[in-house]
């Protein structure tokens, strides 16, 4: 049986324009994009978000608008709430309930990293699913098996740097595999060890903490984000990965990172992932190209 590809794609605040133009195109012209991928989800967090984390997202779009166009296209939003610091005097902040209190839905879900919080809103707002967040940093392949063996999670986002370890992964049992949610254009350096210190130096800015600053100390940190980068990582899944290895192994659920980058380069992903080469330029053409164009 052929299996289908969900992508869980960035910026549900942040990106609002970008989806708001992406989304119709996608659905009325859905001979541009493969036959084998479907969006499972968009997620991201408001900018004054406190229980955000992982990356800083500058997402200033009315909640309630960001869920009529989910609701308008059938996709699940996503709360990014993986503030891994947050302490009980932290749970009452006002703006964040309210936000949980607008989106819970069985339809959405939260992406979550302290057990506190996933408590508090597991008693407050049972109708929402719950995703592992990969600012855990799993990246032992038994802390791995624990967390999916946890019925709190519909899905677990491991590490970027498991992606590969394929004598594992194929014998996980096939409700694990369901659950397995893979980051696959992750450009960090693949032999990077301070990676929470970088999820947490997120968290203490969210929350208004002091704490150091945390310096990224990769080889090509300097270049920022580069897909071309990325692309050489150990950890990369290619859509030729997710077609002829991912797929045929049992594995549906695929994370593109991109949240505090550029919509352009968000929509370089949307192209490479989803879209059948022959139509990217149709692609381009309907969201932002004209012949009167200018670079530079």
């Amino acid at each position: 049986m052929r299996r289908t590809a969900f992508y869980h794609l960035p910026g549900l605040f942040e990106f609002y324009e970008l989806y708001r133009r992406f989304l119709p195109l996608y659905r009325g012209h859905r001979e541009y994009f493969y036959d084998w991928c479907e969006i499972g989800s968009i997620y991201g967090a408001p900018s004054d978000c406190l229980w955000a984390g992982g990356r800083v997202e500058m997402g200033e779009q009315d909640p309630a608008e960001v869920l009529a166009l989910m609701r308008e296209y059938g996709i699940s939003a996503r709360l990014t709430l993986s503030n891994s610091l947050l302490e009980e005097r932290h749970l009452s902040d006002r703006k964040c309930n309210e936000l949980c209190r607008l989106f819970e839905d069985p339809a959405n879900g939260i992406i979550i990293t302290s057990d506190l919080l996933l408590a508090y809103l597991m008693e407050r707002y049972p109708s929402f699913y719950f995703v592992s967040s990969t600012t855990k940093v799993l990246t032992d392949f038994e802390d791995l098996k624990r967390e999916l063996g946890r019925k709190e999670f519909r899905y677990v986002v491991p590490d970027f740097r498991l992606n590969k370890a394929f004598d594992r992964l194929r014998m996980l049992p096939e409700n694990e595999k369901d659950k397995m949610e893979f980051l696959c254009n992750e450009c960090c350096w693949f032999g990077c060890r301070d990676r929470k210190a970088c999820y947490e130096a997120v968290s203490r800015k969210n929350l208004g903490l002091d704490g150091p600053e945390h310096i990224c100390r990769a080889p090509h940190a300097r270049e920022g984000y580069r897909f071309s980068l990325a692309m050489k990582n150990p950890g990369f899944i290619s859509v030729r990965d997710i077609m002829d290895t991912y797929l045929p192994m049992g594995f549906s659920n695929f994370k593109i990172e991109g949240r505090g980058l550029g919509s352009a380069l968000v929509l370089e992903f949307i192209l490479y992932y989803m879209t059948r080469p022959e139509y990217q330029i149709n692609v381009r053409e309907a969201l932002y190209l004209d012949n009167m164009l200018d670079l530079f």
